[in-house]
């Protein structure tokens, strides 16, 4: 078997059996949610089935047996991301919820009025509006470090923006609009050198990245565990032990406090403190398998697959006339976000769906990134671990053909 067997790991996902509009279904839509393997289905029906029990507030069999197995995943994500400790790992509902923990827990505490918080014109929504709030709540002030046509952070302008009021940075792993790698690892350093705190939007990383937190030195990182072939409703934030330590709860409710009185109460160390009221136990348990499944095939088998679908899609969809790849950068993920000339991208989405190929279409929950390059909408390929050449080939042909359907002037 080769290092990387795509037709067999197609195997692993029964969506992948369904058709669509009467055609076999080509999913290409993974930047926006992955697809789930059967290991992970498996593993969320068998705890439900015969397994289930709440965690952390009983003593009988079923309830111990649950706390242990969502512990054990606690460690997993450490051990994935590369985390110092498990109590630095702490589970949300996915990195909105993440973002925006660390937003009110850490912002709200430790920002003051005309602090500064750099982020980027690339940055998907989740990872602007809860700066936005913060800002208008605390008086703060945001700055944004510009991109250039190719969809390449402008670090340049980075280093004049910092200064000692610099209190925060929050920059996206891999851009969801463009595609772009952004060297995170610089950015965490010049930020570090002004004093300022980083924040790394995960989401579209670490299912292929292999990401070491403690290397690249970050204080917070978030991500989401439905964009890594697990299910909805969980996501991870990995802290610094020390800034977690410092941060007061999220929300309040059962299980992070240590004591209630009608009058106060005291709270439970990291990460409990951060988990209030029953835990997703299911979602953490599938995240659990999700990251099983991504260790079985190798980050570097995927890395490395994905980088040969992304060359691939880029030469086919360059040689198609009228076509023009938004995001060009030097470092990209497998992500292809592009306009067609006088064709809309949700016409070219409403073409592609009849042909049972599933592609995103919009603004992409990046407003601002695609104003940038004076644009409203995009149609987005995004591939995962069980997509195909020739999956691309009948995508790049459907393309052609649509735009042949809607203007037949169009010659290829």
């Amino acid at each position: 078997m080769n290092a990387f067997d795509v037709k067999r790991v197609r195997e692993d996902f029964p969506m992948l059996k369904k058709m669509m509009n009467g055609r076999h279904l080509i999913y290409l839509d993974t930047a926006a949610t992955s697809q789930k393997p059967q290991s992970v289905i498996e593993a969320i029906e068998h705890f439900y089935r015969e397994e289930y029990g709440t965690v952390h507030r009983a003593i009988y069999e079923l309830a111990a047996h649950s706390t242990e197995m969502y512990s054990l995943v606690r460690g997993k994500v450490q051990q994935f991301i590369g985390a110092s400790e498990e109590e630095e790992i702490v589970f949300t509902r996915g990195t909105t919820e993440a973002i925006n923990l660390v937003a009110h827990a850490y912002g709200r505490t430790f920002l003051k009025e005309c602090d500064e918080i750099i982020i980027s014109e690339m940055e998907h929504h989740s990872n602007i509006i809860p700066w936005q709030l913060l800002a208008k709540e605390k008086g703060l002030k945001l700055k944004f470090i510009p991109m250039t046509l190719k969809g390449e952070l402008r670090l340049d302008v980075f280093k004049e923006l910092l200064s000692e009021k610099t209190k925060l940075v929050s920059i996206a792993h891999i851009a969801n609009a463009t595609g772009t790698i952004n060297p995170v690892k610089e950015i965490i350093s010049l930020a570090h050198e002004a004093g300022a705190k980083v924040l790394i939007d995960g989401a579209q990383a670490v299912s292929h990245l292999n990401v070491n937190v403690q290397e690249l030195d970050v204080d917070f990182y978030a991500f989401s565990g439905h964009k890594m072939y697990g299910p909805t409703g969980v996501g991870v934030l990995y802290g610094k032990r020390e800034l977690l330590q410092e941060m007061p709860p999220f929300i309040g409710g059962g299980d992070m406090v240590e004591t209630v009185t009608l009058e106060s109460a005291t709270f439970q160390p990291p990460p409990l403190r951060f988990e209030a009221g029953t835990p997703s136990i299911a979602e953490v348990i599938g995240l659990g398998a999700a990251i099983d499944y991504i260790e079985s095939l190798g980050r570097e088998n995927i890395e490395t697959w994905l980088s040969q679908l992304l060359t691939y899609a880029t030469e086919k969809l360059l040689q198609i006339s009228g076509l023009t790849i938004i995001g060009t950068a030097k470092e990209k993920g497998p992500i292809i976000s592009f306009t067609f000339d006088d064709l809309h991208a949700l016409d070219l989405g409403t073409l592609l769906g009849l042909k049972g190929i599933a592609i995103r279409t919009g603004h992409l929950c990046a407003q601002p990134a695609l104003a940038c390059f004076g644009l409203k909408a995009l149609a987005r390929i995004s591939f995962g671990v069980y997509n195909t050449l020739s999956e691309i080939d009948h995508t790049v042909a459907a393309i052609q053909e649509g735009a042949l359907l809607l203007k037949p002037e169009l010659s290829y």
